[in-house]
């Protein structure tokens, strides 16, 4: 029973918004009101630079990683395993303690697929920078790393219930990328 508690703490975790929280204790303004208006650590890094954005990243991608990690310690099943890494994303998105209005989820779903199995997580970080690399464009490397996280998933963990959840955070992550999606299509992209 109490590992179904871990589901809500998941969310709970997720809901932390580190972007809010570096940029008040740095001084700098609501990165919800700056910028590109996402709390995430790439309108952090034009807010306040390369630090206040790595300390953002770490944080997004530490709340998505401690609680799958606190679950594999418990010994969940898949099914619970995955409950969490998708609570924990979902809380990123639409988070408890700031009105539901989060951040694409790019930084936590790392996290959780770095908590599930550090190879996924290296997998897709591998990704993430290969297409940074060639682009120099963060947010289609974001978009790439997410169409192919549930593919590699599937081929290397081989757990339909991860397959799924990560297939449902990556159209997710997709979803919430629509206006960088446009902006790579018409080719004004940052």
């Amino acid at each position: 029973m109490f590992e179904w508690l871990l589901i809500p703490v998941g969310y709970l975790t997720g809901s932390i918004s580190s972007a809010i929280i570096v940029c008040h204790l740095m001084g700098l303004p609501d990165p919800r009101g700056e910028g590109s208006g996402n709390p995430g650590a790439t309108n952090v890094v034009r807010i306040g630079g390369k630090k206040a954005g790595a300390i953002t990243l770490a944080g997004d991608a530490l709340k998505g990683l401690i609680p799958v990690l606190i679950a594999k310690l418990w010994g969940v099943d898949s099914l619970i395993l995955s409950c969490v890494v998708f609570a924990a994303f979902i809380g990123h998105l639409y988070p408890v303690f700031f009105k539901f209005k989060g951040g694409k989820g790019v930084a936590t779903s790392f996290g959780v697929a770095l908590g599930v199995n550090v190879f996924l997580g290296l997998g897709i970080f591998a990704t993430w920078l290969f297409i940074y690399k060639i682009s120099k464009i963060s947010s289609l490397s974001a978009l790439v790393s997410a169409v192919l996280t549930p593919f590699y998933v599937y081929f290397f963990l081989n757990d339909l219930n991860l397959t799924l959840v990560f297939s449902l955070t990556s159209l997710l992550l997709l979803h919430r990328h629509q206006s960088n999606i446009h902006k790579l299509l018409e080719g004004t992209e940052r």
